[in-house]
């Protein structure tokens, strides 16, 4: 029997079985560096709010991997024509996608190396694997990057209604529990085609797009902004901060992980390029050495670096408090001071630097759909419309409106 036509199962919670056919797909899945994302969780510290939301960054590869063999086969139903070099391309390209996500996922992003986005090296370690692979990544590498030929490809990657989207809405919502961020994939998938090269929704897809679009809001709303999530992500800053700031400091911290101590010593930057060396030691960390390293240094001697490791490790988390306006400079003063007077009565240190790591201000920022920028087109009698512009969609022009809301996260004692 020609065992290059078997196949290998993964029984997925979200989109049933998933059948990977045995070649360099299959090689890919097995490789290190993407067996790593079963070690990073895909809602970073989503967990804390919502406790089955444990699923990895791998189940969402191979979620996103099997749309794209649905909707590829469904487009070549409809006559697309589609190469066996470009169908295997735009499953590699999705399958790596998120190959460059670190500990964590998004929390930590712009933590560990500066001028960084995790697409920069999800890129590197696609062309790192192209060498390893002789080059059976050129296509991949050309779709994802937007270089190939047939841009539809780079749309199922990267768009407004890309594969990566429709997973992770329909994962998230699984895992949390959030049942409003449900959506109607197969409608979705069935009703894509390529119209001008580029890729469009048949008409009778036009309520599962305004589905879509809503369950988009709704889940920035209820889980990836959630207050107690924005705490967490705080606080775990706040931590990385406060090591970095005895490292300037001239403080000898000890590590219990190699690799994040080079992230947080040498502090290397991307705005020239990513090094070998960036590469190899980004892709030894996930969310384990995180753990690990703040267990450790919850007996750190450094009192606020231990009262923050301790706070995460047991979930004694801050409290974000949401502002109508932008908070002024009375409202910082304010905070900082009731800050200062929890902390003395807590023993800590309770000077203006140290109260500057149990509190911070932000933005919290989500935009459902980036109509001006990347459009989703509908088909109505062989034109492209502008989804909002669409027949019964007029409603839909006020989910393009971003939703910005100034918040402060701080002590629980500190009242606002």
């Amino acid at each position: 029997m020609d065992k290059s036509t078997r196949y290998k199962i993964f029984n997925d919670p979200v989109h049933g079985f998933i059948t990977v056919p045995k070649g360099i797909i299959l090689r890919l899945i097995d490789h290190p560096y993407i067996q790593r994302l079963r070690r990073v969780r895909q809602l970073g510290l989503g967990y804390l709010v919502f406790p089955a939301a444990e699923h990895s960054r791998f189940s969402h590869a191979l979620g996103a991997l099997e749309l794209a063999k649905r909707v590829l086969n469904n487009l070549l139903e409809k006559d697309t024509t589609i190469t066996k070099k470009e169908y295997e391309g735009t499953l590699i390209a999705i399958l790596l996608h998120d190959v460059g996500h670190g500990p964590l996922s998004h929390t930590l992003e712009h933590t560990l190396i500066k001028d960084f986005n995790h697409e920069q090296m999800s890129l590197a370690i696609m062309k790192e694997l192209n060498k390893e692979f002789d080059g059976e990544l050129d296509t991949a590498i050309a779709i994802f990057t937007n270089q190939y030929k047939k841009k539809f490809l780079h749309q199922l990657i990267s768009s407004q209604l890309d594969l990566d989207r429709l997973d992770y809405l329909s994962r998230d919502s699984f895992f949390t529990g959030v049942s409003e961020g449900r959506i109607g994939i197969n409608r979705i998938l069935k009703t894509m085609r390529v119209h001008k090269g580029n890729i469009v929704i048949e008409k009778k897809g036009i309520y599962a797009i305004e589905n879509y679009i809503i369950a988009r809001r709704l889940m920035y709303m209820q889980v990836y902004l959630h207050k107690t999530v924005l705490s967490a992500d705080a606080l775990i800053r706040a931590v990385f901060k406060r090591i970095r700031d005895l490292l300037d400091s001239g403080y000898e911290l000890d590590f219990a992980s190699d690799s994040l101590r080079y992230f947080m010593q040498d502090q290397p930057s991307a705005k020239k390029q990513i090094t070998g060396k960036m590469i190899k030691a980004y892709t030894s960390l996930d969310d384990y050495d995180i753990y690990l390293n703040i267990k450790f240094w919850t007996q750190s001697n450094d009192k606020i670096l231990a009262e923050l490791c301790n706070r995460f490790l047991n979930r004694s988390l801050f409290r974000t408090t949401f502002f109508e306006n932008t908070p002024s400079e009375k409202d910082h003063e304010e905070i900082k001071r009731q800050t200062k007077l929890s902390l003395k009565k807590l023993g800590l240190p309770h000077d203006d630097v140290s109260a500057s790591y149990f509190y911070s201000f932000d933005q919290s920022y989500s935009e459902a759909y980036k109509y001006q920028n990347e459009s989703i087109w509908i088909l109505e009698n062989d034109n492209a419309v502008e989804f909002s512009k669409a027949a019964d969609t007029k409603n839909i022009i006020a989910l393009t409106e971003p939703v910005v809301k100034n918040y402060c996260v701080h002590l629980k004692q500190v009242k606002i």
